[in-house]
């Protein structure tokens, strides 16, 4: 499984790297903090597959990096070779930077 730091994803996005970022808490974690992206909860996942593309670099995070490891883990079953997880999810960011 592929995982990107804090640091790796702050300087993807300041250098405008294609890719795209998805959130897979919980709307109410959502409103406490997030960092953008599109917002997918896990539980949504499967049934929104094809918004989510194979061709292109996707990012999934969450509070602490468990539950975008699984939905990867899940993801990669269904063909997705292009995905990352935010190692340490959203603590890691906040602790990071």
């Amino acid at each position: 499984m592929n995982q990107v730091t804090p640091q790796e994803l702050k300087n993807w996005m300041e250098s405008k790297k294609n890719f795209l970022l998805i959130d897979i808490r919980e709307g109410w974690e959502r409103e406490v903090f997030n960092i953008g992206g599109i917002h997918i909860p896990m539980g949504d996942i499967f049934s929104n597959l094809g918004d989510i593309p194979k061709d292109e670099d996707v990012v999934l995070y969450c509070e602490k990096g468990i539950r975008s490891t699984i939905a990867i883990q899940r993801m990669e079953t269904a063909g997705y070779n292009n995905l990352y997880n935010l190692s340490g999810g959203m603590k890691a960011w906040k602790e990071a930077l």
